[in-house]
């Protein structure tokens, strides 16, 4: 008889590297640590930033990208996986094209495009490719509102305007849109959730503080929870729950104004909550 732990169940994220430990892949695994998830990982850029500003950008050839993907699917029984910062057309497609045979694998599409910074994170045709090549393969897309207004080539102004845009998205090819409206005025934060079961907002109170790395945060833990074998609906909302208690959290390793959160005390408190 055995006495070996089972193991946890297994995610993957596909996104780039920062040195500064906020948001990217170090916040993407973290998160599935403090899920209980294992976390995999293909790199697909290394950024020199901090709480500052990104000073560096440095993509990862295309073939080395897929060979990571390749060497994880290959080995690891992952149960979902989650897309990040991917920089270029290229790598959107080498990225649909890795995935092809893996279908049965849920995908969460963080289209990131801009650092928390104002830096750009995209190059060339990307924001055409991740329309083309990774929106019609997400079970889940997970944008901010300059994220959709820029994969919509239109301008969002309120809260009805983020329920038309999420359904345009649903559109075009994503299964399902979380449509996050942090980006809007209020003391209220509202995001929407749209799929093939139809519509819900999530409502919450605006934590005056500006977080690094929450929207890879989010993605992550959707990710996590899927992995977990929970159904969309409930991923989002223990997602949600999630950052909102790892923002309350947050602290300020550098000398920027940005606040880093805090994945571990949020995984705690979820894990007291469920117990």
């Amino acid at each position: 008889m055995s006495d070996q732990q089972p193991s946890p169940p297994i995610a993957m994220t596909i996104a780039g590297s920062d040195s500064g430990g906020g948001a990217g892949i170090q916040a993407d695994l973290r998160t599935f640590a403090a899920l209980g998830v294992h976390g995999t990982s293909a790199i697909t850029a290394v950024t020199a930033q901090n709480t500052r500003h990104v000073t560096d950008v440095q993509m990862i050839a295309t073939r080395t990208v897929r060979t990571q993907i390749e060497a994880v699917l290959g080995d690891f029984r992952v149960s979902a996986i989650k897309t990040g910062m991917l920089g270029t057309a290229a790598i959107a497609r080498c990225i649909r094209n890795a995935l092809d045979k893996k279908l049965h694998i849920p995908l969460v599409v963080d289209p990131v495009l801009v650092a928390t910074s104002g830096a750009n994170l995209a190059r060339g045709q990307l924001v055409s490719a991740i329309r083309q090549h990774l929106l019609p393969r997400a079970d889940l897309l997970t944008p901010n509102l300059p994220e959709a207004e820029q994969l919509l080539g239109r301008r969002l102004r309120n809260r009805e305007s983020l329920l038309e845009a999420a359904w345009e998205l649903h559109r075009l090819g994503a299964a399902a849109v979380l449509l996050k409206g942090g980006h809007l005025a209020g003391a209220q934060v509202h995001d929407v959730l749209v799929s093939e079961h139809g519509v819900r907002w999530f409502s919450h109170p605006r934590i005056n503080a500006e977080g690094h790395g929450t929207g890879c945060t989010l993605a992550s833990a959707i990710t996590a929870c899927l992995a977990r074998g929970d159904a969309l609906e409930a991923a989002v909302e223990t997602a949600i729950n999630f950052v909102n208690l790892a923002l309350q959290a947050a602290y300020r390793p550098g000398r920027g104004r940005i606040v880093v959160l805090d994945h571990i005390a949020a995984g705690q408190t979820i894990r007291r909550e469920s117990a």
